[in-house]
């Protein structure tokens, strides 16, 4: 009797909804987190704002590549070519999500609004992205209303969480 290979195990590839969910929250709390740390010092010139909008990028690319190459490594068994890059193109909604904010704080350096205060306005387009995303997530999984809701305001909950723990810090 001859040994039969063991087949290979596919790797756990994550649905559509399932990545924008993880990345999207994911996303929209990296972005909170970093434009309160980055407005820590009551820098607001058009300069300071540039400079946070490149690094808020810079830290989403960074975080995706992180996330994907851990996801990667993690799997256990062969890879085939082109693996490993299909696991970093996967982070893609990590990234999407802090682009409203890379752009509002971009807007403010490239003067089309007010760099003062700004951090204001990205907080709360964060909260509404993570309500948006626990509600569309929840009715995705056939959730009545109220509960999607509920699950929305969970969602939204993070992000006002990182706003109170900024007006606490500062």
């Amino acid at each position: 009797m001859a040994d039969d290979p063991v087949p290979a195990r596919e790797p756990h590839r994550h649905g559509t909804r399932e990545a924008l969910l993880f990345g999207g929250v994911y996303g929209a709390v990296l972005a909170s987190s970093m434009v309160a740390a980055l407005s820590q010092y009551g820098h607001t010139s058009r300069g300071s704002r540039r400079y946070d909008a490149v690094w808020l990028l810079v830290t989403a690319f960074a975080s995706a590549l992180a996330h994907g190459y851990a996801h990667y490594i993690a799997e256990r068994g062969d890879h085939r070519r082109g693996d490993a890059l299909r696991t970093l193109a996967e982070e893609w909604p990590l990234v999407a999500a802090v682009l409203p904010t890379v752009l509002i704080l971009a807007g403010a350096g490239w003067g089309w609004w007010p760099a003062s205060g700004v951090e204001y306005a990205a907080f709360t387009l964060n909260i509404a992205l993570l309500f948006a995303l626990g509600l569309v997530t929840a009715r995705w999984a056939r959730r009545r209303w109220p509960v999607a809701v509920l699950v929305g305001a969970v969602d939204a909950l993070l992000g006002v969480i990182v706003v109170v723990a900024n007006a606490l810090i500062k």
